[in-house]
Protein backbone atom coordinates (compact mmCIF):
# COMPACT_ATOMS: atom_id res chain seq x y z
CA UNK A 1 0.00 0.00 0.00
CA UNK A 2 2.96 2.31 0.54
CA UNK A 3 5.68 0.65 -1.54
CA UNK A 4 7.18 2.25 -4.64
CA UNK A 5 9.16 1.14 -7.66
CA UNK A 6 12.65 2.36 -8.53
CA UNK A 7 11.29 3.70 -11.81
CA UNK A 8 7.67 4.49 -12.76
CA UNK A 9 5.74 2.21 -15.09
CA UNK A 10 4.37 4.50 -17.77
CA UNK A 11 2.54 2.02 -20.01
CA UNK A 12 -1.07 3.12 -20.34
CA UNK A 13 -4.44 1.44 -20.68
CA UNK A 14 -6.73 3.39 -23.00
CA UNK A 15 -10.32 3.25 -24.20
CA UNK A 16 -12.58 5.56 -26.17
CA UNK A 17 -16.03 5.43 -27.73
CA UNK A 18 -18.98 7.62 -28.58
CA UNK A 19 -22.76 7.44 -28.43
CA UNK A 20 -25.78 9.00 -26.73
CA UNK A 21 -24.57 12.40 -27.89
CA UNK A 22 -21.24 12.21 -26.08
CA UNK A 23 -17.66 11.02 -26.53
CA UNK A 24 -15.38 9.63 -23.88
CA UNK A 25 -11.75 8.70 -23.48
CA UNK A 26 -9.83 7.25 -20.57
CA UNK A 27 -6.28 6.58 -19.51
CA UNK A 28 -4.81 4.69 -16.57
CA UNK A 29 -1.18 4.25 -15.57
CA UNK A 30 0.53 2.37 -12.75
CA UNK A 31 3.18 5.02 -12.13
CA UNK A 32 5.48 4.58 -9.13
CA UNK A 33 3.29 2.08 -7.26
CA UNK A 34 4.32 -1.58 -7.11
CA UNK A 35 0.83 -2.67 -8.19
CA UNK A 36 -1.96 -1.24 -10.34
CA UNK A 37 -5.00 -1.06 -8.08
CA UNK A 38 -7.24 1.33 -10.06
CA UNK A 39 -10.20 0.18 -12.16
CA UNK A 40 -12.90 1.87 -14.20
CA UNK A 41 -16.32 1.44 -15.83
CA UNK A 42 -17.59 3.00 -19.07
CA UNK A 43 -21.02 2.02 -20.39
CA UNK A 44 -22.88 3.75 -23.23
CA UNK A 45 -26.49 2.62 -23.14
CA UNK A 46 -27.72 0.79 -20.05
CA UNK A 47 -28.99 -2.77 -20.56
CA UNK A 48 -32.58 -2.10 -19.52
CA UNK A 49 -35.75 -1.25 -21.45
CA UNK A 50 -36.07 2.50 -21.96
CA UNK A 51 -32.51 3.21 -20.74
CA UNK A 52 -30.45 2.80 -23.90
CA UNK A 53 -29.94 6.58 -23.93
CA UNK A 54 -28.45 6.51 -20.41
CA UNK A 55 -24.70 6.15 -19.72
CA UNK A 56 -22.51 5.34 -16.74
CA UNK A 57 -18.86 6.09 -16.02
CA UNK A 58 -16.82 5.48 -12.89
CA UNK A 59 -13.29 5.36 -11.49
CA UNK A 60 -12.31 3.09 -8.61
CA UNK A 61 -9.13 3.69 -6.60
CA UNK A 62 -8.19 0.48 -4.84
CA UNK A 63 -5.90 0.20 -1.85
CA UNK A 64 -4.28 -2.77 -0.06
CA UNK A 65 -5.05 -4.79 -3.19
CA UNK A 66 -7.17 -4.60 -6.33
CA UNK A 67 -9.91 -7.18 -5.72
CA UNK A 68 -12.63 -4.80 -4.46
CA UNK A 69 -11.92 -2.20 -7.14
CA UNK A 70 -12.00 -4.79 -9.93
CA UNK A 71 -15.19 -6.42 -8.69
CA UNK A 72 -16.96 -3.09 -8.36
CA UNK A 73 -15.91 -2.06 -11.86
CA UNK A 74 -17.74 -5.11 -13.21
CA UNK A 75 -20.77 -5.27 -10.93
CA UNK A 76 -21.57 -1.99 -9.15
CA UNK A 77 -23.76 -0.78 -12.01
CA UNK A 78 -25.95 -3.90 -11.92
CA UNK A 79 -26.49 -3.46 -8.17
CA UNK A 80 -27.47 0.18 -8.74
CA UNK A 81 -29.84 -0.73 -11.57
CA UNK A 82 -31.37 -3.56 -9.59
CA UNK A 83 -32.15 -1.22 -6.71
CA UNK A 84 -33.20 1.72 -8.92
CA UNK A 85 -35.53 -0.26 -11.17
CA UNK A 86 -37.15 -2.32 -8.47
CA UNK A 87 -35.74 -5.56 -9.87
CA UNK A 88 -35.55 -8.86 -8.10
CA UNK A 89 -32.96 -11.53 -8.55
CA UNK A 90 -29.59 -12.66 -7.22
CA UNK A 91 -26.58 -10.35 -7.65
CA UNK A 92 -23.48 -11.63 -9.35
CA UNK A 93 -21.32 -14.07 -7.45
CA UNK A 94 -17.52 -14.03 -7.41
CA UNK A 95 -17.50 -15.78 -10.81
CA UNK A 96 -19.79 -13.12 -12.31
CA UNK A 97 -22.79 -15.46 -12.75
CA UNK A 98 -26.33 -14.09 -12.35
CA UNK A 99 -29.82 -15.50 -12.19
CA UNK A 100 -32.75 -15.07 -14.55
CA UNK A 101 -33.56 -11.56 -15.82
CA UNK A 102 -35.72 -9.74 -13.27
CA UNK A 103 -38.90 -7.77 -13.77
CA UNK A 104 -38.50 -4.03 -14.31
CA UNK A 105 -40.19 -0.92 -12.94
CA UNK A 106 -39.79 2.51 -14.57
CA UNK A 107 -37.17 4.69 -12.84
CA UNK A 108 -37.84 8.11 -11.40
CA UNK A 109 -35.29 10.63 -10.14
CA UNK A 110 -35.93 9.53 -6.57
CA UNK A 111 -35.76 5.85 -7.60
CA UNK A 112 -32.35 6.51 -9.08
CA UNK A 113 -31.00 8.46 -6.10
CA UNK A 114 -32.27 5.88 -3.63
CA UNK A 115 -31.13 3.04 -5.88
CA UNK A 116 -27.58 4.36 -6.10
CA UNK A 117 -27.27 4.51 -2.33
CA UNK A 118 -28.87 1.08 -1.92
CA UNK A 119 -26.69 -0.36 -4.67
CA UNK A 120 -23.53 0.72 -2.85
CA UNK A 121 -24.70 -0.76 0.44
CA UNK A 122 -25.78 -3.99 -1.26
CA UNK A 123 -22.55 -4.58 -3.16
CA UNK A 124 -20.56 -3.88 0.01
CA UNK A 125 -22.66 -6.38 1.92
CA UNK A 126 -22.38 -8.88 -0.94
CA UNK A 127 -18.58 -8.69 -1.25
CA UNK A 128 -18.28 -9.30 2.46
CA UNK A 129 -19.52 -12.83 1.84
CA UNK A 130 -16.47 -13.64 -0.30
CA UNK A 131 -14.32 -16.00 1.76
CA UNK A 132 -10.99 -14.20 1.31
CA UNK A 133 -12.52 -10.85 2.26
CA UNK A 134 -14.52 -12.31 5.13
CA UNK A 135 -11.55 -14.20 6.58
CA UNK A 136 -9.08 -11.34 6.29
CA UNK A 137 -6.95 -12.98 3.59
CA UNK A 138 -7.71 -9.95 1.39
CA UNK A 139 -7.95 -6.58 3.14
CA UNK A 140 -8.50 -4.46 0.06
CA UNK A 141 -10.89 -1.57 -0.32
CA UNK A 142 -11.74 0.99 -2.96
CA UNK A 143 -13.09 4.46 -3.43
CA UNK A 144 -15.65 5.05 -6.16
CA UNK A 145 -16.59 8.15 -8.10
CA UNK A 146 -19.03 8.01 -10.97
CA UNK A 147 -21.71 9.65 -13.02
CA UNK A 148 -25.00 8.18 -14.18
CA UNK A 149 -26.32 10.25 -17.08
CA UNK A 150 -29.88 10.37 -18.32
CA UNK A 151 -30.98 12.64 -21.20
CA UNK A 152 -32.18 15.17 -18.60
CA UNK A 153 -30.03 14.66 -15.50
CA UNK A 154 -26.54 14.07 -14.15
CA UNK A 155 -26.27 11.88 -11.05
CA UNK A 156 -22.79 12.33 -9.59
CA UNK A 157 -21.83 9.65 -7.07
CA UNK A 158 -18.89 9.68 -4.67
CA UNK A 159 -17.58 7.40 -1.94
CA UNK A 160 -14.04 8.27 -0.86
CA UNK A 161 -11.49 10.75 -2.18
CA UNK A 162 -11.63 10.20 -5.91
CA UNK A 163 -13.39 13.17 -7.48
CA UNK A 164 -15.73 14.17 -10.30
CA UNK A 165 -16.06 17.65 -11.77
CA UNK A 166 -18.36 19.28 -14.31
CA UNK A 167 -17.03 21.99 -16.62
CA UNK A 168 -19.93 24.20 -17.68
CA UNK A 169 -19.87 27.53 -19.47
CA UNK A 170 -16.04 27.61 -19.29
CA UNK A 171 -16.01 27.22 -15.51
CA UNK A 172 -15.83 24.44 -12.94
CA UNK A 173 -19.44 24.61 -11.82
CA UNK A 174 -19.55 21.45 -9.71
CA UNK A 175 -17.23 19.12 -7.83
CA UNK A 176 -17.88 16.14 -5.57
CA UNK A 177 -16.56 16.44 -2.02
CA UNK A 178 -13.74 14.19 -0.81
CA UNK A 179 -14.48 11.96 2.16
CA UNK A 180 -11.48 12.52 4.42
CA UNK A 181 -11.25 11.47 8.10
CA UNK A 182 -10.49 15.04 9.22
CA UNK A 183 -13.79 16.38 7.84
CA UNK A 184 -15.95 17.22 10.90
CA UNK A 185 -18.90 15.03 9.84
CA UNK A 186 -16.64 12.09 9.07
CA UNK A 187 -14.60 12.53 12.25
CA UNK A 188 -17.77 12.52 14.36
CA UNK A 189 -18.90 9.20 12.88
CA UNK A 190 -15.45 7.67 13.35
CA UNK A 191 -15.27 8.74 16.98
CA UNK A 192 -18.84 7.58 17.66
CA UNK A 193 -17.76 4.16 16.39
CA UNK A 194 -14.90 4.08 18.89
CA UNK A 195 -12.17 5.09 16.47
CA UNK A 196 -9.83 8.04 16.21
CA UNK A 197 -8.35 10.32 13.59
CA UNK A 198 -4.56 10.55 13.76
CA UNK A 199 -2.24 12.03 11.13
CA UNK A 200 -5.41 12.66 9.10
CA UNK A 201 -6.14 8.91 8.90
CA UNK A 202 -8.70 6.54 10.39
CA UNK A 203 -6.95 5.04 13.43
CA UNK A 204 -3.75 6.47 12.02
CA UNK A 205 -3.89 4.12 9.05
CA UNK A 206 -6.54 4.61 6.36
CA UNK A 207 -6.58 7.92 4.47
CA UNK A 208 -10.27 7.79 3.43
CA UNK A 209 -13.34 7.72 5.65
CA UNK A 210 -15.72 6.15 3.13
CA UNK A 211 -14.97 3.23 0.86
CA UNK A 212 -16.21 -0.11 -0.41
CA UNK A 213 -14.50 -3.11 1.17
CA UNK A 214 -12.06 -2.32 4.01
CA UNK A 215 -13.90 -4.74 6.29
CA UNK A 216 -11.33 -4.42 9.07
CA UNK A 217 -12.94 -1.02 9.69
CA UNK A 218 -16.54 -2.27 9.53
CA UNK A 219 -16.87 -4.61 12.49
CA UNK A 220 -18.09 -2.41 15.34
CA UNK A 221 -20.89 -4.26 17.15
CA UNK A 222 -24.17 -2.41 17.47
CA UNK A 223 -23.45 -0.06 14.59
CA UNK A 224 -25.10 -0.19 11.18
CA UNK A 225 -23.17 -0.17 7.90
CA UNK A 226 -23.28 3.63 7.60
CA UNK A 227 -22.15 4.13 11.22
CA UNK A 228 -18.89 2.19 11.03
CA UNK A 229 -15.37 3.63 11.11
CA UNK A 230 -15.45 3.51 7.32
CA UNK A 231 -18.82 3.87 5.61
CA UNK A 232 -19.80 2.46 2.20
CA UNK A 233 -22.52 5.10 1.81
CA UNK A 234 -22.07 7.36 -1.22
CA UNK A 235 -23.10 10.96 -1.58
CA UNK A 236 -25.40 11.45 -4.57
CA UNK A 237 -25.71 14.80 -6.32
CA UNK A 238 -28.46 15.31 -8.88
CA UNK A 239 -28.15 18.08 -11.47
CA UNK A 240 -30.36 19.07 -14.37
CA UNK A 241 -28.37 19.05 -17.59
CA UNK A 242 -27.79 22.33 -19.46
CA UNK A 243 -27.09 21.17 -23.03
CA UNK A 244 -25.98 24.55 -24.35
CA UNK A 245 -23.56 25.18 -21.47
CA UNK A 246 -22.34 21.72 -20.40
CA UNK A 247 -18.89 21.02 -21.88
CA UNK A 248 -17.16 18.07 -20.24
CA UNK A 249 -16.94 15.89 -17.14
CA UNK A 250 -13.76 14.58 -15.55
CA UNK A 251 -13.62 11.62 -13.16
CA UNK A 252 -10.24 10.88 -11.62
CA UNK A 253 -8.54 9.20 -8.67
CA UNK A 254 -6.46 11.08 -6.12
CA UNK A 255 -3.27 10.33 -8.05
CA UNK A 256 -4.49 13.12 -10.34
CA UNK A 257 -5.98 15.46 -7.71
CA UNK A 258 -2.89 15.24 -5.49
CA UNK A 259 -1.02 17.48 -7.94
CA UNK A 260 -3.78 19.42 -9.74
CA UNK A 261 -6.69 21.50 -8.49
CA UNK A 262 -10.12 21.26 -10.09
CA UNK A 263 -9.50 24.48 -11.99
CA UNK A 264 -6.00 23.53 -13.12
CA UNK A 265 -7.11 20.18 -14.48
CA UNK A 266 -10.13 21.56 -16.30
CA UNK A 267 -8.18 24.44 -17.82
CA UNK A 268 -5.51 21.99 -18.95
CA UNK A 269 -8.10 19.66 -20.48
CA UNK A 270 -9.76 22.59 -22.23
CA UNK A 271 -6.42 23.70 -23.71
CA UNK A 272 -5.68 20.18 -24.95
CA UNK A 273 -9.14 19.77 -26.51
CA UNK A 274 -8.41 22.91 -28.52
CA UNK A 275 -5.32 21.18 -29.91
CA UNK A 276 -6.60 17.62 -30.44
CA UNK A 277 -9.94 15.81 -30.68
CA UNK A 278 -8.24 12.50 -29.75
CA UNK A 279 -9.61 11.96 -26.23
CA UNK A 280 -7.19 9.13 -25.45
CA UNK A 281 -4.31 11.47 -26.28
CA UNK A 282 -5.77 14.19 -24.05
CA UNK A 283 -6.17 11.74 -21.14
CA UNK A 284 -2.62 10.44 -21.68
CA UNK A 285 -1.33 14.00 -21.48
CA UNK A 286 -3.17 14.42 -18.18
CA UNK A 287 -1.59 11.37 -16.53
CA UNK A 288 1.88 12.13 -17.95
CA UNK A 289 1.67 15.72 -16.72
CA UNK A 290 0.61 14.57 -13.24
CA UNK A 291 3.52 12.12 -13.15
CA UNK A 292 5.94 14.93 -14.01
CA UNK A 293 4.30 17.18 -11.42
CA UNK A 294 5.25 14.62 -8.78
CA UNK A 295 2.32 12.22 -8.37
CA UNK A 296 3.47 8.96 -6.75
CA UNK A 297 0.17 7.11 -7.01
CA UNK A 298 -1.68 5.08 -9.62
CA UNK A 299 -3.42 7.46 -11.99
CA UNK A 300 -6.75 7.06 -13.78
CA UNK A 301 -8.86 9.65 -15.57
CA UNK A 302 -12.11 9.43 -17.54
CA UNK A 303 -13.01 12.39 -19.77
CA UNK A 304 -16.60 12.65 -21.00
CA UNK A 305 -17.12 15.29 -23.69
CA UNK A 306 -20.60 16.67 -24.24
CA UNK A 307 -21.81 18.28 -27.50
CA UNK A 308 -20.65 21.76 -26.45
CA UNK A 309 -17.11 20.62 -25.53
CA UNK A 310 -14.20 22.78 -26.72
CA UNK A 311 -13.32 22.17 -30.38
CA UNK A 312 -9.95 22.11 -32.12
CA UNK A 313 -8.81 25.64 -32.95
CA UNK A 314 -6.36 26.41 -35.75
CA UNK A 315 -4.88 29.21 -33.66
CA UNK A 316 -4.41 26.92 -30.64
CA UNK A 317 -2.77 24.27 -32.82
CA UNK A 318 -0.42 26.88 -34.29
CA UNK A 319 0.54 28.28 -30.88
CA UNK A 320 1.16 24.80 -29.49
CA UNK A 321 3.40 23.95 -32.43
CA UNK A 322 5.31 27.21 -31.97
CA UNK A 323 5.80 26.44 -28.28
CA UNK A 324 7.11 22.97 -29.08
CA UNK A 325 9.47 24.37 -31.71
CA UNK A 326 10.76 27.04 -29.31
CA UNK A 327 11.52 24.46 -26.60
CA UNK A 328 13.20 22.15 -29.10
CA UNK A 329 15.47 24.99 -30.27
CA UNK A 330 16.32 25.94 -26.68
CA UNK A 331 17.25 22.37 -25.78
CA UNK A 332 19.34 22.11 -28.95
CA UNK A 333 21.09 25.34 -27.99
CA UNK A 334 21.88 24.11 -24.47
CA UNK A 335 23.27 20.82 -25.74
CA UNK A 336 25.28 22.40 -28.54
CA UNK A 337 27.53 24.20 -26.05
CA UNK A 338 28.52 21.82 -23.26
CA UNK A 339 30.08 23.52 -20.26
CA UNK A 340 33.17 22.62 -18.27
CA UNK A 341 31.34 19.69 -16.70
CA UNK A 342 30.09 18.39 -20.04
CA UNK A 343 26.51 18.10 -21.22
CA UNK A 344 23.83 19.33 -18.80
CA UNK A 345 21.58 16.61 -17.41
CA UNK A 346 17.85 16.64 -18.04
CA UNK A 347 17.13 18.18 -14.64
CA UNK A 348 19.39 21.11 -15.44
CA UNK A 349 17.71 21.55 -18.82
CA UNK A 350 14.26 21.59 -17.22
CA UNK A 351 15.35 24.08 -14.56
CA UNK A 352 16.82 26.35 -17.19
CA UNK A 353 13.62 26.28 -19.21
CA UNK A 354 11.54 26.99 -16.10
CA UNK A 355 13.27 30.38 -15.76
CA UNK A 356 13.17 31.25 -19.47
CA UNK A 357 11.33 34.58 -19.62
CA UNK A 358 11.16 34.47 -23.41
CA UNK A 359 9.17 31.26 -23.60
CA UNK A 360 5.70 31.44 -25.19
CA UNK A 361 2.76 30.77 -22.82
CA UNK A 362 2.65 27.21 -21.46
CA UNK A 363 -0.57 25.14 -21.29
CA UNK A 364 -2.66 26.46 -18.36
CA UNK A 365 -2.72 24.07 -15.44
CA UNK A 366 -0.02 21.89 -16.96
CA UNK A 367 2.90 24.25 -17.14
CA UNK A 368 6.33 23.01 -18.14
CA UNK A 369 5.54 19.53 -16.78
CA UNK A 370 3.05 19.06 -19.61
CA UNK A 371 5.86 19.50 -22.15
CA UNK A 372 8.30 17.11 -20.49
CA UNK A 373 7.92 14.53 -23.28
CA UNK A 374 8.77 17.10 -25.97
CA UNK A 375 11.84 18.27 -24.06
CA UNK A 376 12.97 14.74 -23.23
CA UNK A 377 12.65 13.58 -26.85
CA UNK A 378 15.03 16.30 -28.07
CA UNK A 379 17.37 15.77 -25.13
CA UNK A 380 17.62 12.03 -25.75
CA UNK A 381 18.18 12.53 -29.46
CA UNK A 382 21.01 15.01 -29.03
CA UNK A 383 22.79 13.90 -25.86
CA UNK A 384 25.18 11.04 -26.68
CA UNK A 385 26.06 10.51 -23.03
CA UNK A 386 22.63 9.98 -21.54
CA UNK A 387 22.29 7.01 -19.20
CA UNK A 388 19.96 4.19 -20.20
CA UNK A 389 19.87 2.25 -16.93
CA UNK A 390 17.30 4.36 -15.11
CA UNK A 391 19.74 5.76 -12.52
CA UNK A 392 18.40 8.98 -11.06
CA UNK A 393 14.89 8.30 -12.43
CA UNK A 394 13.23 9.74 -9.34
CA UNK A 395 15.34 12.90 -9.52
CA UNK A 396 14.44 13.34 -13.18
CA UNK A 397 10.74 13.03 -12.45
CA UNK A 398 10.86 15.49 -9.59
CA UNK A 399 13.03 18.22 -11.09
Amino acid sequence: MGAFLDKPRTEKHNLHDEGNGLRYGLSSMQGWRVEMEDAHTAVLGLPAPGMTDWSFFAVYDGHAGSKVANYCSKHLLEHIMSASLGTHGPPAGPDGSTGDPPALAPPTVENIKTGIRTGFLKIDEHMRSFSDLRNGMDRSGSTAVGILMSPEHFFFVNCGDSRGVLYRNSNVCFSTLDHKPCNPRERERIQNAGGSVMIQRVNGSLAVSRALGDYDYKCVDGKGPTEQLVSPEPEVYEMVRAPIQDQFIVLACDGIWDVMTNEELCEFVKSRLEVSDDLERVCNEVVDTCLHKGSRDNMSVVLVCLPNAPKVSEEAVRKDAELNKYMESRVEEMLSRPGEEGFPDLVAVMRSLSTDIGMPPLPPGGGLASKRSVIEAVYNRLNPYREEDGNGAELEYHW
